[in-house]
């Protein structure tokens, strides 16, 4: 088996320990960075991001898969940088004000980190203005809105406006959380609804588009 497929399997599998050490291997034998990362790590999430849509894994499967991938982007994030890897786009994203729950952000954070795209993690209870602050500073062509209490629902409506008017040909605003429904995003103008993780990954690529 190449390598490549091994940190593939490996991150299927959630074993951490093998990503890295396969990972290591591949660095060490001089393997392509570029490969590591798209063939192997990015390949494995794809795979877990399929699966997660038509149900054949759930949420433990793919946060365990997530940390795996991660356990081996540590280990080339600073090959990364060298070898001049383009990422596919930057995504800043957050739980709105108000709002403390951050399970369902943090798997999407996971999931985009596992597709390529550099995300800016704001964390809960994020005003406004650190969102606007944020895409200042990060210039991300994404921002993701997620709430989980429909007492803050009215504070992503705010966001949404406010992003917009700050920003009127930039940035894109994506929305989901449980109470989140695609009628309720059109209602407060954002451009893309996310119902889980592995469809916010689709609705990021479909908005950013190729680079």
């Amino acid at each position: 088996m190449a390598i490549v497929d091994e940190i593939k399997e490996a991150v299927i599998a959630g074993s951490a320990k093998k990503v890295k050490e396969a990972v290591e291997r591949a660095v060490a034998a001089g393997l392509a960075v570029e490969a590591v990362l798209h063939d192997g790590l990015i390949a494995g999430m794809d795979i877990i991001g399929a699966r997660f849509k038509v149900n054949e894994v759930y949420v433990p499967e793919v946060l365990v898969a997530a940390r795996a991938m991660h356990a081996g982007l540590d280990v080339i994030k600073p090959l990364i940088a060298r070898s001049g890897i383009r990422e596919k786009g930057v995504v800043v994203i957050g739980t709105v004000q108000g709002d403390l729950h951050d399970i369902g952000k943090n798997l999407v954070v996971m999931m985009l980190e596992g597709a390529g795209y550099r995300v800016v993690n704001l964390g809960v209870d994020v005003p406004v203005d650190a969102f606007i602050r944020s895409v200042e500073e990060h210039k991300p062509q994404i921002v993701g809105l997620s709430a989980l209490l429909t007492t803050t629902m009215p504070k992503m409506a705010e966001t949404v406006a406010k992003l917009h008017e700050a920003f009127p040909n930039g940035v894109k605003v994506i929305v989901g959380g449980a109470p989140v429904t695609e009628a309720y995003a059109r209602q407060i103008g954002a451009d893309g609804f996310a119902a889980d993780a592995a469809r916010a990954v689709d609705v990021v690529g479909r908005l950013v588009g190729p680079r």
